[in-house]
């Protein structure tokens, strides 16, 4: 009897040994053992030969970390150079898809379930970086509460670092998408990254970088992301670079291209960039329509502004805006903004493309569309006036953030509200209303700054701001005021000086909030200084002053002070009446003021939020404006410079200069 088991367990033993996985033969050994010692030194025996002639398995004693070299250890097969290895392998791995643990793990609905699991069977190396990717993936899929909740269990859970001991000890069998998986999941899951298991994983990607395909790169270049700069994640680093700049000649696939432009971080050489946006324009043909917006948002992940590159990209996507959803847009719209490009063309159109179905929109997306275009300095018109309508339809709908977002966003870009001003801004007052004993300090300093901004002047919430137990409480929380604060205060007072609402008593802001009391005068503009000069030599009747302080708030780069064109005529009619003119009835005051192009809404010479102020207070000061930009100043030459002020000062020279030309040319 006894040899007749012998016989039919080595016979089964020889049948399955190749399609079993070692586990399974491990679990057929102790139950053989049962029933015969004999049999279990036969059958013991017979596999310790089965590894040797497939030179499978090493020692069990001896356990690397880090190997380049592919140990295998007795949990399970891997792969080896021969094709009938490799066959065996693939018939391993459909039994292992078959296989109970890995239908119980599919089954599990934590990470409890899981180190549960792990602890009803011995899992293999592979097994084990599938329990830490199945960990990551169900933890992601819930609410933060829930998340944090269930991180704790694992955590405390006596299977985890049993678990993270064996993925520690087996780094070295494992293949290199299990090995990328593994180090995304434990990072993911909260694992500290200076660990010796993260750490160990580091070393052993580095090792083994050679041999990544691009999906490992990939995975790989994701958990970087989130792992902090240290020795080996900065060889690591390093290291994929050159890997990148290896292959980069053989790629010939678009998805692949951008995994490797991601790759390579903000902190790559820029020959690298350039290198990458040289292959990515040689592959612009290929891009299809979600190519074109992750190319976008790659170029903000690589810190690199390729103006050829995202003009591309925005003409397909602004050709093919119905077919890209509101995450995607917003990824494009931000990553535009990261990168400082804007694009007229793309960014006209998702205005219009949005306004035109804005009934598809959530409010909160609608907010977030206007949002993102103030920070882009686009005034987005369409939509702009499509909510205006909205908004007077239905203040009431409006929470207290929308109604900060929506002044902010009015009141940077300087909105032209027409005809609908006046029922806007009411409804917005009259939603206002509601929360102001609700509001913070802050909050009421923010509503009164947008609204003085707008040239509104509600008394309701200027009054509530400017009570003594309101102003208080900017002592209370900082001793000494925010920049952003002193700035807001220093508008609301001049608005109110400067504007005269009428309200129902005078207010005023305390000087002690208002910082010092006579702004910076900032250097003298040069090349808007000798353009002025040149411009008024030969205008004997002018006078010119440079850095002008007004009212003790904003400054002129250069004042000019002329006659009025009829000047003359008028003096001679008065003097035949035996009256005088005064002589600020018979001169013209002209502030030149020199900004930046922020100063304006893209694409325009609309100005925008506070320059928009002083040009409105300058006009009630008396005085015409004159704007000129830096980059205007910087990119003319000293010949079309003058040519320009002269226009920009003296028009009606420049209309009497052009009407004989005109003339001359039509003759």
């Amino acid at each position: 009897m006894s040899a007749w088991v012998t016989e039919e367990v080595l016979r089964w033993g020889m049948r399955f040994c190749s399609r079993r996985s070692l586990w399974q033969q491990r679990s057929c050994l102790v139950t053989a053992s049962i029933k015969d010692t004999s049999t279990t030194q036969q059958l013991a025996a017979h596999i310790w030969g089965i590894r040797k002639s497939h030179t499978c398995l090493d020692s069990v004693s001896s356990v690397r970390f880090y190997s380049q070299d592919r140990i295998h250890s007795d949990l399970e097969e891997k792969e080896h150079p021969s094709s009938e290895i490799q066959t065996d392998e693939t018939a391993s791995r459909q039994i292992q898809k078959r296989s109970p643990f890995s239908d119980h793990l599919q089954q599990c609905g934590s990470p409890s379930d899981v180190l549960d699991l792990s602890c009803q069977y011995s899992p293999t190396i592979r097994q084990v970086s599938n329990c830490l990717t199945h960990m990551w993936s169900i933890t992601k899929k819930m609410s933060d509460e829930q998340r944090r909740f269930e991180l704790q269990l694992m955590f405390e859970h006596p299977a985890f670092d049993k678990l993270l001991q064996k993925a520690m000890k087996g780094v070295g069998n494992m293949r290199n998408e299990d090995l990328a998986y593994s180090l995304l999941g434990m990072v993911k899951l909260g694992v500290p990254q200076r660990s010796r298991v993260v750490q160990t994983f580091l070393r052993a990607c580095q090792e083994n970088l050679n041999n990544f395909d691009e999906k490992c790169l990939s995975v790989l270049s994701s958990c970087l992301e989130h792992v902090e700069d240290g020795a080996n994640v900065g060889a690591l680093k390093e290291g994929m670079r050159l890997v990148v700049e290896d292959r980069l000649p053989r790629i010939k696939n678009v998805m692949a291209l951008q995994t490797m432009m991601r790759l390579v971080g903000k902190d790559a050489p820029l020959d690298l960039k350039r290198k990458l946006e040289r292959k990515a324009l040689s592959m612009a043909e290929q891009f299809s329509l979600p190519n074109t917006q992750y190319m976008i948002s790659t170029m903000a992940t690589m810190g690199f502004h390729s103006k050829p590159l995202l003009d591309v990209c925005s003409k397909t996507i602004k050709e093919n805006l119905h077919g890209v959803p509101f995450n995607r847009l917003m990824t494009v719209l931000q990553s535009c903004r990261e990168l400082h490009y804007r694009n007229l063309d793309l960014l006209t159109g998702i205005s219009d493309y949005v306004a035109s179905t804005m009934d598809i929109w959530t409010r909160k997306q609608v907010f977030l569309f206007l949002s993102v275009f103030e920070n882009l300095a686009f005034c987005p018109t369409a939509l702009m006036e499509a909510f205006v309508e909205k908004v007077i339809a239905d203040p009431d709908a409006l929470t207290l953030k929308d109604l900060l977002c929506v002044l902010k966003v009015y009141s940077s870009l300087n909105y032209d509200l027409r005809d609908q001003r006046q029922q806007f801004l009411d409804s917005l007052s009259q939603a206002l209303d509601s929360y102001l004993p609700k509001m913070s300090a802050f909050e009421l300093l923010k509503v009164a700054y947008h609204l003085c901004m707008l040239g509104h002047f509600p008394s309701a919430p200027l009054e509530q701001l400017l009570q003594s137990s309101t102003l208080e409480k900017f002592n209370s929380t900082a001793p000494r005021f925010v920049p952003s604060q002193e700035r807001m205060f220093k508008t609301v007072n001049s608005c109110l000086r400067l504007d005269r609402p009428p309200l129902p008593q005078p207010l005023m802001v305390p000087s002690s909030y208002l910082g010092d009391p006579v702004p910076s005068s900032p250097p003298v503009n040069l090349l808007l200084s000798q353009g002025l000069q040149s411009v008024l030599a030969d205008q004997t009747d002018t006078v010119l002053q440079e850095m002008v302080v007004v009212e003790n708030i904003y400054i002129i780069d250069g004042v000019i002070t002329k006659p009025l064109p009829n000047h003359i005529s008028v003096t001679e009619a008065g003097s035949c009446a035996g009256e005088e003119s005064s002589p600020a009835e018979s001169s013209q005051r002209i502030a030149v003021v020199c900004t930046s192009h922020s100063g304006f809404c893209y694409g325009t010479s609309n100005p925008r939020g506070p320059l928009a102020v002083k040009i409105r207070h300058l006009k009630i000061l008396g005085y015409n404006h004159v704007l000129v930009t830096e980059q205007e100043l910087q990119s003319a030459s000293e010949e079309k410079r003058i040519d320009l002020l002269r226009e920009r000062i003296f028009p009606e020279h420049h209309r009497s200069d052009a009407q004989p030309q005109a003339e001359h040319l039509g003759s």
